[in-house]
């Protein structure tokens, strides 16, 4: 699917892009995002391309694939309303956050600000420059899990050089007051070191109208992009005064049009000077790429900005106020924020015990509601995570197992099993998901008959080439036969008719 969707029902568009959610209920999106069609097909795309070596020579395919990770580029700057050379595509969250830790010129003596929230990596990256005389402090939260302005700024000292922090916590889903964190950074020349993996995706972030340092997102989580891509924003007002930890040739600028006609060349040498570029690439590795991740996360991306940000807002803060309102009437305690200016896509909510949460969490598990328990700091319980591609249809399910746990006998019992949905609605919903899976399926289907005619009319033109003859009768009947033994006469049928529309070119 391709084109803006402003035109088109939010929901239906959704339910083509996310197939499988027709067999389950997924509310773990702060972990793990479910990838989209659009963004499987590209990974696919690309790796058909190099198994059937769609290039001339690999110098031309290495090419070709660095043009394609580089796309990546202005449609994450477009999502945060930066420019395409801000953006540094990384590895992941944790990459982006090594690369800022080497790249800010901080010296013995110096210290970092970090909320006491925070996700383990944040703490355990900025304690690597403890032996260099830098040191860590944390930002204590309130009572209600708030990391406040006020509590920021009475920790503030000459010697603080870094706020480092993720615009939305992990187990509480409590968001920042980023623009105010932003003025009270600048003022103090403070450099602002934003993780925003819970955050895009979800809400939306412009480093136009609220201005940082550094910011790094991991795509596998409400960007719902596969593993091992991400990306990085590094302000052009400060990229001249960072250190550059990596120097990958790639980084640099090719002493030629590209590095394919550089490499033809004989005055080439390892240790001659390269002239590496301003934008914010040249912080990347500078190696070989994550090709298929990249082109993932352009595809995620370019879905996002189609269902647009805003939207998505709307959508996510309609669900998380209808659960909170549901979980409310259940007499469930909501560790998240209540005020909307510090609500995410995240409701974490508890039974007051650790070992309750973790059997209440159990308990939906079983019942099919993909959901987390996560603390930090005595902070948290089963954390909810709310996203564009979620229903109220799914919230249904999360409060009716919650209501039945709370109402469990107790001596043992069977685990608690997936209510039977019921309703006009319910069921218009169900089937609407599981035809959008059909859907997928055919298209998938369909490409794969697609490609199977165009190795088919490979097979014809080397036969020809070959002076052999135009058909192979006993491959025909090798194919007929793999088919009829999978699928009975329904697969003769369907081999005579592949073998029909692909012209006999076995």
């Amino acid at each position: 699917m391709s084109g803006d969707v402003a035109s088109e029902d939010f929901q239906s568009c959704v339910r083509r892009e996310f197939p499988a959610l027709a067999r389950k209920t997924y509310l773990d999106s702060a972990c793990i995002g479910v990838a989209s069609v659009r963004s499987v097909r590209a990974v696919t795309d690309l790796v058909q391309g190099m198994q059937y070596c769609n290039a001339e020579s690999g110098t031309a395919m290495h090419g070709g694939l660095n043009e394609i990770r580089a796309a990546a580029r202005p449609t994450a700057a477009r999502l945060i309303g930066a420019e395409p050379g801000d953006i540094a595509l990384v590895e992941s969250t944790t990459h982006g956050l090594k690369i800022a830790v080497e790249s800010l010129p901080l010296d013995a003596g110096d210290q970092v600000l970090m909320p006491d929230l925070e996700f383990i990596q944040m703490g355990l990256t900025w304690r690597q420059l403890e032996d260099r005389g830098i040191t860590v402090r944390t930002v204590p939260h309130d009572e209600a899990g708030h990391v406040t302005v006020d509590a920021v700024r009475a920790l503030l000292t000459s010697n603080v050089r870094v706020l480092a922090l993720s615009s939305i916590q992990w187990t509480n889903g409590f968001r920042a007051d980023l623009a105010a964190l932003s003025e009270l950074c600048r003022h103090h020349g403070v450099w602002l070191v934003v993780d925003a993996a819970q955050h895009l995706g979800a809400l939306p972030l412009n480093v136009r109208r609220t201005p940082v340092d550094i910011l790094m997102c991991g795509g596998h989580k409400w960007l719902c992009s596969p593993f091992g891509t991400g990306f990085m924003y590094l302000s052009p007002k400060i990229r001249p005064r960072l250190r550059r930890p990596v120097a990958g040739f790639f980084a640099a600028k090719p002493p030629a049009r590209t590095w394919g006609e550089a490499f033809l060349r004989t005055d080439i040498t390892p240790l001659q000077d390269y002239e590496f570029s301003d934008d914010a690439h040249a912080w990347e590795t500078g190696g070989t790429g994550n090709y298929a991740g990249a082109v993932g996360l352009s595809a995620a991306l370019s879905l996002i900005l189609e269902l647009r940000p805003e939207r998505i807002e709307v959508h996510i803060g309609m669900l998380t106020e209808i659960l909170a309102e549901g979980l409310d009437r259940l007499g469930v305690g909501i560790v998240s924020p209540r005020e909307s200016r510090h609500r995410s896509g995240i409701v974490t909510f508890s039974t007051g015990r650790a070992p309750s949460d973790i059997a209440l969490m159990r308990a939906l598990l079983t019942a099919g509601v993909a959901v987390s328990v996560r603390y930090t700091s005595g902070v948290g319980g089963i954390r909810v995570s709310c996203h564009y591609y979620n229903t109220l249809t799914d919230l249904d399910l999360l409060l009716t197992t919650v209501q039945a746990w709370q109402h469990r006998p107790h001596s043992p019992q069977r685990p608690v099993s997936r209510p039977e949905l019921t309703g006009a609605r319910s069921a218009v919903a169900q089937v609407a998901r599981q035809r959008a899976l059909i859907d997928a399926l055919d298209d998938d289907l369909m490409g794969l008959i697609t490609a199977r005619g165009g190795v088919s009319r490979g097979i014809r033109v080397s036969r020809l080439e070959g002076a052999m003859s135009r058909t192979d009768l006993a491959r025909e009947r090798e194919i007929v036969e793999r088919f009829h033994h999978r699928l009975g006469q329904d697969g003769t049928r369907l081999a005579l008719e592949l073998l029909r529309m692909c012209k006999g070119d076995t």
